[in-house]
């Protein structure tokens, strides 16, 4: 029905409800009276039908979409018919001696509440009980019987013909809503009955509809909806809702982040703006997914400038065109550099040019199996780019250099973890003689970086699998590449020279769980999406370490920031390896990695040194 047709339909229904309901009022109060043909009542009756239509447009009764009627259109008409009453009893007084017919005037009022608004509400009543068909939509449990979880059902509910949910219980751990009911939907139970509601009203689908859910109690939740057949979704975090960036009724796929991440850590804001705003910053490797994170964080506390600097043409250009976009209207001056770090002469250009106050250093090799293949790129990247820019910090007197490092420095088995820890020794070593405060931040896998496990699991999922996992007893660290930024960019302010900042990375996590886990929560079961066990690859290790056992240094500086104690670097075995490593094969080159890094070169060097 088009607009003008609708509003001519309803003015038509409503001109009909009022005229008759003041006469049915009437004879229902005055039934043994002639005044039903009272020339007074007859006035009365038209006053009252241009009041209704007055007030009706003034509370837009005539504009409203019905089939959507809550308590807000309710109150809508009730205020209308209120004033048209009073307004009509205003009328009647005047004209009938100062007397009016309260009860008639009283009974009116209660016939046009329940008629105006049955002819508005029937509709509503209508659709979702006859219209809208459920019987092929999927039975649904909403966990949370709160604010968002009523937001959640009522959006299910009003619009079910746009929608393939059906709304059938609530779960909440809330004992003073359990067996209660929301738009008329029980709440069945706590989050620990889920399975066995599940199975007992035919579930297919669970909403988690609780944004504030702390991240201990969504695991748990996840654990319990994931040991049954239904397909598990989530409205989006609190802070995505309160800024506005997307709607409770967003729902989304609970991903492996959501479930392994932990509780955010309150950064200190003023010492960081202290480190940070009004100053130059220089990011290398800042179109990877460390380095692009760090930039996005920092622009927060408004750096002067940004130096964004990377070898790949198209990262750079993305991070760049990003952070354009978002801080575009400020004053932050956002510089794209196309530099490779083993290119020295461009880097001490650049580090000249600009003189930023701090550096962090992301860009690296870490791939562990092609570095395996690749030890010289390893050492000219990793090493060598290092020192290139940390020597670029030292010669022009910058404040602070910050090294992006890696578990994997710890007791390496494998050539990217070697060269990281040579790239630690080496600004190790500059510390020691330096005025810049040289600092290296350590930490484990970052969930959803390139060349990540899961990327790599996504990808088999889709393609139907299987899905390959190493070694079943195989376990990682894992944090998340915001978290993973924010504590480098705090432990950079904790900087005195010379530290092996390590960052606390919570539990390990089995990578064949974690592959179940992802498996589950991409709709399919293990039945769906096989498990294919390929062996452990060139230079992994079953397990990571955050400390050596003559680095461990138990007291927290910060929360969830450590510091390793330093260990002795001896800055000329350090150039012996880049003035030789050209000539070594690739076991020559592996060999000697590790012989510097469990010092077992150090007493030949030195004799070699002291000629």
């Amino acid at each position: 029905m088009g607009y003008k047709s609708r509003i001519l339909l309803l003015v038509l229904m409503d001109s009909v409800i009022v005229s008759t309901a003041i006469f049915i009022a009437t004879w229902i109060v005055y039934q043994s009276s002639n005044i039903i043909v009272d020339s007074t009542l007859i006035i009365s009756s038209i006053a009252l039908l241009v009041f209704h239509h007055i007030f009706a447009w003034v509370y837009k009764l005539y504009h409203k979409v019905w089939a959507y009627a809550s308590v807000g259109e309710l109150m809508a008409i009730v205020k209308a018919i209120t004033f048209s009453i009073i307004a009509a009893g205003i009328v009647q007084y005047v004209i009938n001696d100062y007397s009016i017919y309260r009860r008639a005037l009283l009974v009116t009022w209660l016939l046009h509440i329940i008629l105006i608004g049955g002819s508005r509400f029937v509709w509503r009543v209508l659709r979702d009980r006859y219209i809208n068909d459920t019987k092929n939509k999927k039975r649904t449990l909403i966990v949370g019987a709160g604010a968002a979880g009523a937001m959640i059902a009522r959006q299910l509910k009003v619009e079910q013909h746009h929608n393939e949910l059906c709304p059938i219980a609530f779960i909440d751990d809330d004992l003073t809503k359990q067996k209660m009911q929301l738009y008329n939907i029980p709440v069945a139970g706590g989050s620990k009955d889920i399975p066995a509601i599940v199975k007992e009203l035919e579930i297919e689908h669970i909403i988690i509809a609780i944004p504030s859910l702390t991240q201990g109690a969504l695991t748990e939740i996840v654990a319990q909806c994931n040991s049954t057949n239904a397909k598990v979704q989530m409205i989006p975090k609190i802070e995505d809702i309160v800024s506005g960036k997307i709607s409770v009724s967003a729902l989304k796929n609970v991903d492996v982040e959501d479930v392994l991440g932990r509780a955010p850590v309150e950064l200190d804001i003023n010492a960081i703006s202290e480190y940070v705003t009004d100053n130059t910053v220089m990011v290398t490797g800042a179109g990877g997914s460390i380095g692009s994170e760090i930039c996005r964080q920092l622009m927060r506390f408004t750096p002067s400038r940004i130096l964004l600097v990377g070898h790949g043409e198209f990262s750079i250009y993305s991070i760049d065109m990003e952070l354009r976009q978002k801080y575009g209207h400020t004053e932050i001056e956002i510089i794209p550099i196309i530099a490779d770090v083993q290119d020295r002469a461009r880097i001490f250009d650049i580090v000249n040019e600009y003189k930023p106050e701090i550096i962090y250093h992301a860009a690296a090799h870490k791939h562990v199996p092609l570095m395996e293949y690749n030890p010289h790129e390893a050492v000219k990247n990793n090493v060598i780019g290092t020192k290139n820019v940390a020597e670029a910090a030292d010669a022009f007197g910058i404040h602070t250099f910050v090294l992006v490092s890696t578990d994997k420095a710890v007791n390496p088995t494998n050539v990217m973890g070697a060269t990281k820890r040579v790239a630690e020794m080496v600004i190790q070593d500059l510390a020691s003689r330096s005025q810049t405060k040289f600092v290296a931040v350590r930490f484990g896998n970052v969930l959803g970086s390139r060349g990540s496990v899961i990327p790599l699991f996504k990808k088999q999922i889709e393609q139907g699998g299987p899905v390959t996992v190493t070694h079943p007893d195989m376990t990682r660290y894992f944090m998340t590449i915001p978290e993973a930024s924010r504590l480098v960019i705090q432990a950079g302010t904790l900087a005195r020279g010379g530290e092996i900042f390590v960052l606390d990375m919570g539990e390990p996590v089995k990578i064949v769980d974690l592959a179940k886990n992802l498996i589950k929560l991409s709709g399919y079961n293990e039945s769906d999406i096989e498990i294919k066990f390929s062996g452990i690859r060139p230079g992994e290790k079953m397990y990571e370490e955050l400390l050596g056992e003559d680095e461990v240094h138990p007291e927290a500086v910060y929360e969830k920031i450590y510091v390793g104690k330093t260990v002795d670097v001896h800055g000329h075995i350090l150039l012996d390896l880049i003035a030789s490593f050209q000539e070594l094969s690739n076991v020559e080159l592996k060999d000697k990695l590790m012989d510097i890094v469990y010092g077992r070169i150090l007493d030949d060097v030195d004799a070699e040194f002291a000629k």
